[in-house]
């Protein structure tokens, strides 16, 4: 079993937040691969299904980000995971936009989400980190992130999320250097210029 959690916050007022990206990123996967309905469970939304050849749950936590790590553990504990059977969608300051990269541990970087995962089951678990650029000072981060993406962001989010949803089985697999190759190599084709670094190795 793989546990696929997108990080955001829930309630409509928040959908659109590049905040939710992961949310985002979810539900695209759950719609490519006809995985659903969600249902309240976990103290979220998740849906069971499969991705490729791998059973998956697909899990929104409904706790607010902050607090992202006790939906986590539930379903951990419930199905009795390992850490590497669980990769995380998450929002990424530090990448530019329609970026994308996979991380297994690492620090938190200050992602309140992360941190609250890590403190509730451990660090080693994958990241898919979703570039939503930096607003360019420290103090503007809290506002940005929680502001909606631009009606010229619509394109590559959108993009973006069908290209991880398509290629979904392959992080399922954990081939995480092919995975990221073929998002990146599948924005490139629908005119992004993503591909800068995206034959590069997916971090370990």
């Amino acid at each position: 079993m793989r546990l696929f959690v997108g990080l955001g916050n829930p309630g409509a007022e928040h959908a659109a937040n590049r905040h939710n990206i992961g949310f985002m990123a979810v539900e695209a996967v759950a719609k490519r691969h006809q995985i659903g309905p969600f249902r309240r469970r976990f103290q979220g939304v998740a849906a069971e299904g499969t991705v490729g050849s791998e059973r998956a749950l697909l899990l929104l936590p409904g706790t607010y980000m902050n607090e992202s790590g006790r939906s986590v553990a539930e379903a951990m504990r419930f199905y009795k995971l390992d850490l590497a059977d669980i990769a995380v969608f998450h929002d990424e300051l530090e990448l530019p936009p329609a970026k994308l990269r996979v991380k297994v541990g690492g620090g938190v970087a200050g992602h309140n989400g992360l941190r609250s995962i890590t403190d509730h089951v451990g660090n080693d678990y994958k990241r898919v980190r979703l570039g939503i650029g930096h607003p360019g000072d420290k103090a503007l981060v809290h506002n940005y992130v929680l502001g909606n993406f631009s009606k010229s962001d619509r394109d590559w989010v959108t993009a973006l999320c069908e290209a991880i949803a398509d290629n979904a089985a392959l992080l399922a697999q954990d081939q995480d250097a092919s995975f990221q190759n073929k998002v990146h190599l599948a924005m490139d084709a629908k005119g992004f210029a993503v591909t800068r670094g995206a034959k590069k190795e997916a971090e370990t």
